[in-house]
């Protein structure tokens, strides 16, 4: 699978995102079939030559948008449907790596989620 992904050093993107962001792609365009078994975390990160930390943070990421299940030690999975695009679980993925990018806590992110949902 690391021949279906080139990250960019070069990218103002952080590594973690240029994954997510290839895999979430690659998902939805068919070029990873529904129940694709994804590379073990450490194989991908030596494949890749980054740390085993950054493919783990972009496969939660996949995890909390749909695009990706993991099912404990059998690995981690394309979703059934492809990931077939869930715009409020999208958006709920962005909120967080926003807000976890300022440096904002999960508790107080939680905060300003249910405040703006209270008067919207």
């Amino acid at each position: 699978m690391s021949d279906l992904i080139d990250l960019d050093p070069a990218s103002a993107d952080p590594p973690y995102e240029q994954l997510r962001a290839r895999i979430s792609e690659l998902a939805r365009s068919g070029g990873l079939a529904p129940h694709t078994r994804l590379p073990a975390v450490r194989r991908l990160a030596t494949d890749l030559n980054i740390a085993p930390g950054t493919v783990a943070r972009a496969y939660r990421e996949l995890e909390a948008a749909g695009v990706v299940e993991t099912r404990g030690r059998l690995g981690t999975f394309v979703v059934g449907d492809g990931g077939a695009p869930d715009p409020a679980r999208e958006l709920a993925a962005e909120y967080a790596r926003r807000v976890t990018a300022l440096g904002v806590s999960p508790e107080r992110a939680l905060d300003l989620a249910r405040a703006a949902l209270a008067d919207p």
